[in-house]
């Protein structure tokens, strides 16, 4: 049992901006991302005596954590994660990079949440194979919702 602490608590110093960061996308605040975060780590702990190695473990972390928020949304239907709280700065539209990031966000959190989840791992540069391990559709569907999902964005209008 000890190494089974020792082996999770390496994985999640490793993985934890990435647990957060998928987290982050689904809920509606800090608060919301924090109990998602620690809902996706208990399934993470309770799924790790039977991980199997069948892909990575930086795989296999994604897909408990877009699952747990997935689950989690549908089973307590959070609201929509438009008002998510984020330092302001990133955003600001002073700089035309920052006026694009507040845009590009925008949009996102207007996608459907699978969408958002293809997305966030698009934005990581995770390859179209293992985007499709996390998900569970091929690395083809991927690239076909992809295209689509690109569409979606370019036509969503954001206002200021």
């Amino acid at each position: 049992m000890n190494e089974l602490k020792q082996e999770f608590e390496k994985l999640i110093k490793r993985e934890k901006s990435t647990v957060y960061s998928i987290c982050l996308m689904f809920a509606p605040d800090k608060a919301s991302a924090n109990d998602l975060a620690q809902e996706a780590l208990i399934n993470i702990w309770l799924g790790l005596p039977k991980f199997k190695g069948q892909s990575s473990m930086h795989t296999w972390v994604y897909r408990i954590t877009l699952n747990t928020c997935l689950s989690f949304k549908r089973k307590k239907k959070l609201p929509s994660a438009g008002n998510i709280e984020i330092d302001p700065s990133i955003f600001s539209t002073e700089t035309s990079e920052g006026r694009n990031t507040w845009l590009l966000h925008k949009r996102i959190q207007m996608l459907e949440p699978f969408d958002r989840a293809i997305v966030l791992l698009w934005l990581e540069n995770i390859s179209y194979d293992e985007i499709g391990a996390i998900a569970g559709i091929t690395a083809k569907a991927v690239g076909v919702r992809l295209v689509r999902i690109r569409e979606k964005l370019k036509n969503i209008n954001v206002t200021e």
